[in-house]
């Protein structure tokens, strides 16, 4: 086992253990290499590792902000793995595309009427009523649907959700700049997130699930054909 190794595993015995939680702080370079008996070297290695993972923020210097504290920000971590492993074909985008419509469809069916939520998403509604920009409609229509996802009170399935919209953005802006005419599409759209949005509202969990399913499938095929599921396999 390499050195950085040990670290990391001390690292999420006390996380296990709760004897480290959410903002402790891990002990001083010197001290847990000393503990541990690594090299300084090892346990910076390990922290870079924790801070690409969202487990850790190394902050220098003196103060409230000094020392390496524990945050939970998983979703940057998990969207850059994936944006990477697409960029290899390993994970197709159409594999993607589908993992998507089985979490939102689930969200959708277990999302509760009376979520915070849901009041986030019609603010969001409003805004995509109100604009025609791409790039304005694009970040609200992200915002509405993990919007949605957090309504069904899974902090998992939020953050997958999350991390696999951040890693398909782009390739959904390229879909949005294909599309034969941006006008109808934006009103099909609009008119799509309302019915979903309704759906959940009146407590109709089978028909938001099949409609937000059929609006993430629709979209990539309205471009062009090969931009459906079955065929963006890469």
């Amino acid at each position: 086992m390499r050195a950085h190794q040990l670290v990391l595993e001390w690292v999420e015995a006390q996380l296990s253990s709760g004897k480290l939680v959410l903002g402790g702080r891990l002990p001083a370079e010197r001290a847990l290499a000393e503990q541990l008996g690594v090299s300084r070297t090892s346990v910076r290695e390990a922290v870079r590792i924790l801070e690409a993972m969202g487990v850790v923020r190394a902050g220098v210097g003196s103060g409230p902000d000094a020392g390496t504290v524990v945050i939970a920000e998983p979703t940057a971590a998990l969207a850059s793995a994936i944006r990477l492993h697409m960029a290899t074909q390993h994970l197709p985008v159409a594999d993607v595309v589908q993992t998507r419509v089985l979490l939102e469809s689930w969200a959708a069916a277990h999302a509760q009427p009376d979520s915070p939520g849901l009041a986030e998403a019609e603010e969001l509604l409003e805004g995509m009523r109100a604009t025609a920009d791409t790039g304005a409609f694009l970040d609200l229509d992200v915002r509405f649907h993990l919007a949605l996802a957090k309504a069904a009170d899974n902090v998992v399935v939020s953050a997958m959700l999350a991390s696999l919209r951040e890693a398909i953005q782009v390739y959904t802006a390229n879909v949005m700049s294909r599309l034969p005419s941006w006008e109808s599409a934006l009103a099909r759209l609009r008119t799509e997130h309302e019915e979903i949005l309704k759906a959940i509202g009146n407590g109709h969990a089978e028909l938001a699930s099949r409609l937000i399913a059929e609006h993430i499938e629709g979209y990539y095929a309205q471009s062009a054909p090969e931009n459906t599921p079955e065929n963006t396999r890469q």
